[in-house]
C-alpha cells in the first residue's frame, strides 16, 4: 500500500491530510504552528500522523508541502541582506514605483517601503535598446567590483541583477548573473529576466527583488526539512506547492521562492474546484478561514480564476495598491485580514473591527490557555456555543471558555456597553459582513452572479461563519467537504506538477503570420517543460495551456485572452481577433472590430498528470434525521441562547439530513447551521447544506 500526505503551513495551525491510494481513505491532523522554525511542527505532525494511522514512513510515496514562509518574511521583513546591480540611472525605480496614489485624499498615506535599501543598489554602465539591441556593452569587471563593494559594505547574501529591457534581450544579465556566480559561488544570485521576462521595469525587478530576498531563507528551510526527513527514512518524492495551483520539485522552489507565495490557499481553490466537478457543479465561491486569515476565490465553469500579479506586504489591508505588486502566476483570491486569531478592537472612532491584527499561533486566542489576553473571533464562537471547549481538534486541546469571556468583557463588552453575548455576537457578525462584502465588490470586479452558484467553504474557521454569509449573499447551497478543516492540505493531493512561463513579445497582430504565430509558442512551452523535467525521455502525456495579453493599438492596458486547448496553431491564429473582440466586449459592452489589434504578453503552461486516487464511497444511512451525539446551548440573533443538537460528521451516513439550528462536528472544524437551514450528507461524503429564508 502506498500513501501521499500534503502539508500546509498556516499563521496559527499546520495541517496534514494522507490519502490511502489504493482506497482513498483519507487522514488528517492538525498541530499549532511553531513560528519560530514552521519545519518542528511539520516535523512534529508528521510523526503523530504517521503513529496514529499505523502508517510507516516507507510507505509515503510523496510529500506535498505548502507554507507561508515567503509571505511572512517578506510582510516582517525577515529575507536576507539582498543588493541589487540596475542599469546606470536607474537606481531608483524600486523607489519611484508606479506614482500612484492609493489614497487620493490620505495627506499622510504611506507607501510600502522598497524590499531593497537605496545604499544596497548599484549601477552598472550597460544599455539594451527597447528591442534588445546593444546601446552600451556590460564591463564584466565594473559587475565585479559593484559586487564585491555591497558585500564589503553591507554583508550582502543576496543579489538581484536587473537591467533595462532585459525581456527583450536577456544576455546581459545572464552574463553578469554566470560571472557573479563563478566568482562569489556563496552568494544567491537571481536575474529579472529569469524570473519575470516581462515589460514594464518596476513590476519586473520588484518581483526579482523578492525573489532574491527570500532565496536563501527558503534554501535554508527547506534544507533544514529535507534533512529532517531523510533522517525519518523518507525517500520518496518531495513537492512544493505554487501559488498558481500546481507543485514543483523543491530545486525549482529554491530557484523560484518567489511562486511560493500564498501556496497553500491555492491549493484550498484548487480542492474546491475538485469538489465542484465531483458533484456536478461548475461555478463556486470559495471560502477559506483558517485561524489568521479569510481568503477568497471565485472558480468559473470548473476552473479557479487566475492571474499574474499578487500584492504583497501592503501598507493598508484593504486598499489596492498600498503594496509591492510581484508579478507571478497566481490563483485568484481577496483576503480578508481576520480568521480565528483576528483581534476584536474599537478603532479610533469607537466601533467594533475584527483584524487584520492576529493572536497567531503565539500565544493564540484567550481560550488557547497560553497566555493570551485579546478577545478574538475564536473567543467569541466559544462564548457563543458554537466551539465545545472540550472537543476542540477531537479533545486534544482543550479551550478555556472563562478566559474568552473575560477577554471579551474587558476588551470589547464594557466598552461598547454591551453585554457578553452581544459582544460576541457583534465580533461574530463583523467577520460575517466583512466577508461577505469583499465577495460582492470581487464579483462586482469581474461580472460574477454568485447568486447562481454554491459555495465551498473550509479551513478551521469557516465552517463556523459559511452559512450566515451565504444568507447575506444570497447564495442557496454550501457545500462543506470531508475534512473541511485541513482542505488545503487535502488540495496538495490533487495538485499536478505544472510550470507557467511568460514573456513579453510586443507585435502588431498584422505584423504576424501563423507559422511565427506556432513557433513562438512552441519555444515557450519547450522552455517550460524543460524547467519541469530537464530528462525528454523521463516526460509524461503533458497538458499545454495558452493565453495572450492583447490590446487595441495605442491602449495602455492589455486584456488576457485564454486560447482553447483543442485547437491547431492554424486555427488558433485565425481566431484570434474574434476572441480578443468577445473578451473586450464582455469587459466594456462593445468592441472595435475594425481597430489594429497587438500581443503584449505570451503565456504558457504546461501541467503533468492529474495525481490519481481511489475515490472512498460513502455508507449509505436511511435517509432520514440523523441522531445527535449531545445537545449544547449556543445563541442565535432570532431567540437568544436556545438548546441546540450536535452531531458527529464522522457517524453520519449519506443520506443523513440536519435541521439548524444544529452543529456538525469534525474533529478539525465545526458547522454552524442557523434557522431554517438543512444539511444532508450526499454520496461523495459532503455535508451539503440548503440556506433558509432566501425564497
Amino acid at each position: 500500500m502506498t500513501y501521499r500526505i500534503g502539508i500546509d503551513i498556516g499563521g496559527t495551525f499546520t495541517d496534514f491530510a494522507m490519502i490511502d491510494d489504493a482506497t482513498g481513505a483519507l487522514s488528517f491532523d492538525k498541530i499549532l504552528t511553531t513560528p519560530k522554525d514552521p519545519s518542528l511542527a511539520v516535523m512534529e505532525g508528521l510523526r503523530r500522523l504517521l503513529d496514529t494511522t499505523g502508517v510507516s514512513i516507507s510507505q509515503v510515496v510523496s510529500i506535498i508541502h505548502g507554507s507561508t514562509l515567503v509571505t511572512n518574511a517578506v510582510i516582517e521583513r525577515k529575507g536576507a541582506p539582498t543588493g541589487m546591480l540596475v542599469t546606470a540611472g536607474f537606481r531608483d525605480v524600486l523607489n519611484i514605483a508606479l506614482e500612484r496614489r492609493y489614497d487620493l485624499y490620505d495627506l499622510r498615506m504611506t507607501l510600502p517601503e522598497p524590499i531593497i535599501d537605496r545604499e544596497c543598489r548599484a549601477e552598472i554602465h550597460e544599455r539594451l535598446a527597447e528591442d534588445g539591441s546593444v546601446l552600451s556593452p556590460l564591463d564584466l569587471r565594473e559587475v565585479e567590483k559593484a559586487v564585491q563593494a555591497l558585500i564589503d559594505e553591507h554583508a550582502i547574501t543576496a543579489l538581484a541583477v536587473c537591467f533595462l529591457h532585459s525581456f527583450s534581450n536577456p544576455s546581459h544579465e545572464q552574463e553578469a548573473a554566470a560571472h557573479i556566480t563563478d566568482l562569489f559561488p556563496e552568494l544567491y544570485v537571481t536575474y529579472s529576466a529569469d524570473v519575470l521576462p516581462f515589460m514594464r521595469e518596476y513590476e519586473r525587478w520588484n518581483t526579482a527583488a523578492v525573489n532574491a530576498y527570500v532565496r536563501p531563507l527558503v534554501d535554508r528551510y527547506l534544507g533544514r526539512l529535507e534533512g529532517s526527513l531523510a533522517d525519518l527514512g523518507f525517500n520518496g518524492a518531495f513537492f512544493i506547492m505554487t501559488s498558481s495551483g500546481g507543485t514543483v520539485t523543491s530545486d525549482i522552489a529554491r530557484r523560484y521562492p518567489v511562486r511560493m507565495l500564498e501556496s497553500g490557499p491555492a491549493a484550498g481553490v484548487l480542492m474546491a474546484a475538485d469538489v465542484g466537478r465531483r458533484v456536478g457543479v461548475s461555478d463556486l465561491l470559495s471560502f477559506d478561514m483558517g485561524g489568521t486569515t479569510a481568503k477568497g476565490s471565485i472558480v468559473r465553469g470548473g476552473l479557479p480564476r487566475k492571474k499574474y500579479e499578487i500584492e504583497v506586504a501592503r501598507v493598508h489591508e484593504y486598499q489596492t495598491g498600498s503594496g509591492l505588486p510581484v508579478k507571478i502566476p497566481v490563483i485568484d483570491m481577496i483576503e480578508i485580514g481576520a480568521g480565528g486569531g483576528g483581534i476584536a478592537e474599537l478603532d479610533d472612532r469607537g466601533l467594533l473591527r475584527v483584524g487584520p491584527r492576529s493572536a497567531g499561533a503565539d500565544p493564540g486566542p484567550a481560550c488557547y490557555g497560553r497566555g493570551g489576553e485579546n478577545a478574538t473571533l475564536s473567543d467569541a464562537n466559544l462564548t457563543l456555543g458554537y466551539y465545545d471547549a472540550d472537543t476542540f481538534l477531537g479533545g486534544t486541546m482543550r479551550l478555556d471558555r472563562a478566559a474568552s469571556e473575560r477577554a471579551i468583557r474587558s476588551r470589547v463588552a464594557s466598552k461598547l456597553d454591551l453585554d457578553l453575548a452581544r459582544a460576541a455576537w457583534g465580533i461574530h457578525e463583523t467577520i460575517n459582513e466583512d466577508v461577505a462584502r469583499a465577495f460582492r465588490v470581487h464579483a462586482s470586479d469581474i461580472g460574477f452572479d454568485y447568486r447562481r452558484c454554491s459555495m465551498v467553504a473550509f479551513g478551521g474557521s469557516g465552517p463556523a461563519h459559511a452559512a450566515r454569509i451565504a444568507r447575506k449573499l444570497r447564495v442557496p447551497k454550501v457545500i462543506y467537504p470531508r475534512g473541511s478543516g485541513v482542505m488545503s492540505a487535502i488540495g496538495m493531493l490533487v495538485s499536478p506538477l505544472s510550470f507557467q512561463l511568460a514573456r513579453s513579445n510586443r507585435v502588431a497582430l498584422t505584423a504576424l503570420t501563423a507559422e511565427a504565430f506556432a513557433e513562438y509558442f512552441a519555444g515557450l512551452q519547450g522552455e517550460a517543460e524543460k524547467v519541469l523535467f530537464p530528462r525528454t525521455e523521463n516526460r509524461p502525456n503533458l497538458t499545454v495551456r495558452r493565453s495572450l495579453d492583447m490590446r487595441y493599438q495605442g491602449q495602455g492596458y492589455e486584456l488576457e485572452v485564454v486560447l482553447p486547448e483543442n485547437e491547431t496553431p492554424q486555427m488558433l491564429f485565425d481566431s484570434l481577433p474574434g476572441k480578443f473582440a468577445a473578451a473586450y466586449r464582455d469587459i466594456f459592452s462593445l468592441s472595435y472590430l475594425d481597430e489594429p489589434i497587438e500581443i503584449l504578453n505570451w503565456k504558457v503552461e504546461v501541467i503533468g498528470p492529474s495525481p490519481v486516487a481511489a475515490d472512498s464511497a460513502v455508507t449509505d444511512g436511511t435517509s432520514g434525521r440523523a441522531a445527535p451525539r449531545a445537545t449544547r446551548q449556543a445563541y442565535f440573533p432570532e431567540k437568544g441562547y436556545v438548546e441546540c443538537p450536535v452531531y458527529d460528521r464522522y457517524l453520519m451516513s449519506a443520506g443523513d439530513y440536519v435541521d439548524g439550528p444544529a452543529f456538525v462536528e469534525e474533529r478539525e472544524s465545526t458547522c454552524v447551521l442557523g434557522y431554517g437551514d438543512r444539511a444532508t450528507i450526499d454520496h461523495h461524503g459532503n455535508l451539503v447544506a440548503e440556506i433558509g429564508g432566501l425564497s
